[in-house]
């Protein structure tokens, strides 16, 4: 391999060597020695539909055989089609759709709409557990510790606040769900006065990489609240917790949330092209009938991204995905708190739907963890990263991100219970390097 020719993404690249992946079916994936992984994480929380989908595999290759790529101001039946599958089952009323091609570009284009249409406000709030992107405005707006490594860079944007998040096992106040006054949404109008100047508010309604963290249901109402109070935008991100991965088409199906603008891609083509998506309301579109939008790129509405969309969707559907993730979240739910009363490096186990992560924790009682962003700045292993290594090792592949304390459950949404009992078999048992590290 040429391994020394290739930037690999979000690590040192000194020493570091890729294992060759040659093959993949279902819930599975094989190295180039026939090894086989159950993928645990759905490789980056984004292969919903499993593996070499037939369907959506035909799709694709009718695409290639029909037009291979249009420029964006042309129209073409394939952009026809996605839109009026993307119809089906966006949260009412987004109804108008900007095309890139990744969740962080779909992101950097939510800025700048809410930016403009919003204009002289420009300031952004986002949360210190999430992530939006790599891209400039993206990266500014995420959270989690490699936002810094951009800022050292000085490749970040002005005008971005951050917030506290609705992390209950960690609260930031202090407070014990659901005793508390769920004082991390009302905080959000303590900064929209201070702040002044607030455009639009982005959040992950289940946070995803950073931990999994599901909001109590109070939550978006007071959000939604302050939100029309201070007239600011709200800007869901769902490039994770959309299409299926929580039990409904969107996160945001579960509290009735409107936002004005929500941004997608992973699951909205299974991950078999790459595709963003930033959905507005009619109103947004409106303002710029009579104002230049000034955002585009050469692959905009690409022909071959748009084309898994309609096979994509019949397919959730036809497979009955959202009553098949309810039912396994029941499933999920029951075993990971087995493994939570057997394992005293278990501090929380949380999610919805097939979304769900392990927090581990060096001392239960007091909930210190093992790790902390500092950890992760000075580049010293995680606990985490022990146990990804070797589930790995014994075929299973489960992400824990290494400035983090939690693995991500996130398996594709067509896994079933025997092959997810026997995944959950190898976590039990690879669990025990981190029981061996933590205060009894």
């Amino acid at each position: 391999m040429f391994t020394k020719h290739v930037y690999w993404t979000w690590k040192k690249q000194k020493g570091f060597t890729p294992l060759k992946i040659v093959g993949a079916e279902g819930c599975y994936f094989y190295d180039s020695n026939g090894k086989r992984y159950f993928d645990m994480s759905s490789q980056l929380m984004c292969s919903n539909l499993g593996h070499q989908n037939k369907a959506v595999i035909e799709a694709i290759k009718k695409q290639a055989e029909k037009l291979m790529y249009i420029a964006p101001e042309f129209g073409c039946d394939i952009k026809d089609e996605a839109v009026r599958a993307l119809l089906e089952v966006m949260p009412e009323p987004l109804d108008q759709f900007f095309f890139s091609t990744s969740g962080t570009e779909a992101n950097e284009a939510a800025i700048k709409i809410a930016r403009t249409y919003k204009f002289p406000k420009y300031k952004i709030i986002s949360r210190y557990h999430s992530y939006h992107g790599s891209t400039a405005s993206s990266i500014s707006i995420t959270g989690d510790p490699r936002r810094y490594f951009a800022e050292y860079a000085q490749c970040t944007i002005d005008g971005i606040v951050f917030a506290p998040d609705p992390y209950c096992y960690r609260c930031p106040f202090n407070g014990e769900y659901p005793e508390c006054d769920v004082e991390c949404a009302r905080y959000l109008e303590y900064i929209i006065k201070n702040e002044g100047n607030v455009a639009a508010f982005i959040f992950e309604p289940v946070v995803g990489t950073n931990g999994i963290l599901v909001p109590p249901k109070e939550y978006y109402d007071i959000v939604k609240e302050i939100a029309e109070k201070w007239e600011i935008l709200l800007i869901a991100d769902e490039v994770m917790s959309g299409w299926g991965r929580t039990g409904e088409w969107f996160a945001v199906d579960h509290w009735n949330l409107k936002p004005d603008i929500l941004t997608t891609a992973k699951g909205s083509t299974g991950a078999y092209m790459p595709l963003g998506i930033t959905a507005t309301t009619s109103e947004i579109r409106s303002f710029f009938e009579e104002r230049f939008f000034a955002h585009g790129h050469t692959y905009t509405g690409h022909p071959m991204t748009l084309a898994p969309i309609p096979a994509v969707i019949s397919e959730y559907k036809r497979l009955n995905l959202l009553e098949h993730v309810r039912k396994m979240e029941k499933f999920i739910s029951k075993r990971l708190n087995e493994m939570k009363e057997e394992h005293k490096s278990i501090g929380d186990v949380r999610g919805i739907g097939m979304f769900w992560a392990i927090e581990f924790v060096k001392n239960r009682d007091t909930r210190e963890p093992f790790a902390t962003r500092e950890t992760f700045m000075n580049g010293k292993p995680s606990v985490v990263s022990e146990i990804s290594k070797a589930a790995m090792g014994k075929g299973v592949y489960v992400i824990g991100p290494g400035w983090g304390n939690h693995l991500i459950i996130a398996p594709p949404l067509i896994a079933t219970e025997k092959e997810l009992g026997e995944a959950f078999d190898v976590l039990d048992e690879v669990i025990e390097i981190a029981d061996e590290k933590a205060e009894s």
